[in-house]
């Protein structure tokens, strides 16, 4: 008995084929440009300031939730009697708070030192923008900015000479 019946040969010809060099080169090429697609969305500014304000609040919550527990909770335990405190625990209080507060700097320092670096990845291989031609003047009488092709100054009406080189 055969494997497959001899009516449908074709069908394992189908499973079985190679792709081709052209094929090939075609996926390589999709592959890059979505590659290329990806990093323009995921470095673009908007898409970088939004993951910087989630971790900035993320760390930021650390330091209302230490507040609230070490300080806020603590004075209405001891406002309403329900628990004493002793020096030892009110510096714990202090110094827990103190620590998540240590914490929210040094993730923000790492955090703009992050962002620093992409930033300054991101320019390298831009070209500076050759500064615009001015527009306008200072009058040589009043010293006020007038359009660079007056002729007379519109606040103290002067005649401005024309330069001719």
């Amino acid at each position: 008995m055969a494997a497959f019946p001899a009516e449908q040969p074709s069908s394992l010809l189908i499973i079985c084929r190679v792709p081709s060099k052209a094929a090939d080169k075609e996926k390589r090429y999709r592959m890059k440009r979505f590659l290329k697609e990806f990093k323009e969305f995921a470095l673009r500014g908007n898409v970088m300031d939004m993951a910087v304000g989630i971790i900035i609040g993320g760390a930021f919550s650390g330091i209302v939730t230490s507040l609230t527990d070490n300080f806020i909770n603590p004075i209405l335990n001891e406002l309403t009697g329900n628990a004493v405190y002793t020096k030892t625990e009110v510096l714990g209080f202090v110094s827990a708070f103190l620590s998540s507060v240590v914490n929210f700097i040094i993730m923000a320092f790492i955090l703009f030192c992050l962002v620093k670096a992409i930033n300054k990845l991101m320019s390298f291989g831009k070209k500076k923008e050759e500064p615009a031609a001015p527009t306008t003047k200072l009058c040589p009488y009043c010293k006020s900015e007038i359009p660079i092709d007056a002729t007379k100054c519109a606040h103290c009406t002067s005649i401005l000479e024309e330069k001719h080189d």
